[in-house]
């Protein structure tokens, strides 16, 4: 039984090892990246687009009023996405202009 112990703890060490070796890398990147963020403005106007559209056909009687609110509702959804963006993007760009040279 006692020759056991040390497997044991060469079992443990590598354990050890393993978390700091995972511990010591650099996370993987979770955000999207920047093109990504354009294509969902570029998504963004196409909704509103929409919206537009089908508010346009709801006065002329083609739509039915929850297809309106339904457009309208994911216009405004997505209207608040951008401006979240954009209220980043220019604090992002007030923070490096602020930066001593």
């Amino acid at each position: 039984m006692i020759p056991a112990l040390p497997a044991i703890g060469s079992l443990v060490a590598g354990f050890a090892v393993e978390g700091i070796t995972r511990a010591l890398q650099p996370p993987a990147p979770t955000g999207a990246d920047f093109g990504q963020v354009f294509a969902e403005v570029g998504a963004a106007i196409d909704r509103l687009k929409t919206a537009e559209a089908t508010s346009i056909s709801a006065i002329e009687g083609r739509a039915s009023i929850q297809e309106m609110v339904e457009s309208v509702v994911a216009a405004e959804q997505s209207l608040h996405t951008v401006l979240a963006v954009r209220d980043k993007m220019v604090a992002a760009y007030q923070s490096l202009a602020q930066m001593p040279i």
